[in-house]
């Protein structure tokens, strides 16, 4: 029985066929090189940052959802507080006013006095008032002719209360614009133009609520004086007197006026 002898070239070029597919003829290009080696490049998805934009997302709907919701609440108690008790300001008005001296002197130099009466008027029948002391400024134009203070007082429910006193200025040196101001109202055949300014801090309480102190402003213009020809005062004309309440009350942070 005689033996087959098979050939070797075919399984060498067998293997010479897979060794060339596996690697590239000799020489090898820059693209054949380097693609081999270069790692294929898959972006990572941002789940962190995407996360972190969620959590400020829902932390800002959370926070105007707050907001909103206390500014409802703070309205509708705001509604049932006007409801109940219908708060007004004060009423003021300057009920007389006199002239003593006002004299200024060649340098500019000024001194008076006066004596002021202001009738404060609570027209709410369940708030009352605490006011602290009241500064009170008389002005001729933008000019101070005179400072006095009133004292601490307590205004009741429907309550009217009259504020006397004196309004003095002794040796207050004047500028010369102002002094000459002053000298051509003072010789003004319609009378001296003067102005009341009252200013203190003021509380409020219904019941057993109390609202924090507010500061209040009170302006009363149309107020004409003539100079005292003697040692007996002069009365002004109040008669056109008009006065201007700025004055804001907070309850429960809700503000009114």
């Amino acid at each position: 029985m005689t033996d087959r002898v098979y050939p070797s070239a075919k399984p060498a070029a067998a293997n010479g066929g897979a060794a060339a597919g596996a690697n590239p003829a000799f020489p090898a290009t820059k693209a054949q090189l380097y693609g081999a080696t270069r790692p294929t490049y898959r972006p990572q998805p941002h789940h962190h940052r995407r996360s972190r934009r969620g959590c400020c997302c829902r932390f800002c709907f959370w926070l105007i959802l707050i907001v909103l919701i206390l500014l409802l609440l703070i309205g509708v108690a705001g509604v049932v507080v006007y409801v109940l008790y219908r708060p007004h300001r004060p009423d003021f008005s300057v009920t007389s006013l006199t002239l003593s001296y006002l004299n200024l002197t060649a340098s500019s130099t000024l001194s008076s006095k006066f004596a002021v009466s202001v009738t404060a008027t609570n027209p709410n029948k369940h708030i009352s008032f605490s006011y602290d002391p009241t500064s009170v400024e008389i002005l001729s134009g933008d000019i101070d002719v005179g400072d006095g203070t009133v004292p601490a007082f307590d205004h009741g429910k429907k309550n009217t209360t009259v504020l006397k006193t004196s309004i003095s200025s002794s040796g207050e040196a004047l500028q010369s614009d102002d002094a000459a101001k002053l000298k051509s109202s003072m010789k003004s055949k319609s009378g001296l133009p003067l102005q009341v300014k009252l200013e203190t801090k003021v509380k409020a309480m219904m019941g057993n609520l109390k609202t924090p102190k507010v500061r209040i402003r009170v302006s009363c213009d149309g107020i004409k004086a003539t100079l005292p020809s003697g040692k007996k005062p002069a009365t002004a004309s109040t008669s056109n007197a008009k006065c201007n309440v700025d004055v804001r009350f907070k309850i429960w942070k809700w503000t009114v006026g």
